[in-house]
């Protein structure tokens, strides 16, 4: 299974930096990027790549949405 996960830039290193979120689709990966980018002034690059782990969530209108269920 597949997903995609949202990274950026932030300095002349050339590495890319990212976090725990995945999400099922290019687009939304790559809108959270984005976003993600509005807001930290450090973001010089962002982009989405394709990774193997499960989506853990959507992103819908700008809004973060869990995809894993309570524990219990």
């Amino acid at each position: 299974m597949s997903s995609y996960k949202p990274e950026v830039q932030t300095d002349d290193s050339g590495k890319w930096y990212g976090n725990a979120l995945r999400f099922a689709t290019y687009d939304e990966a790559y809108n959270n990027a984005r976003d993600l980018s509005f807001r930290w002034f450090a973001v010089r690059e962002y982009r989405a790549t394709e990774c193997e782990e499960p989506a853990n969530y959507s992103y819908v209108s700008g809004n973060l949405v869990s995809l894993e269920t309570e524990k219990v």
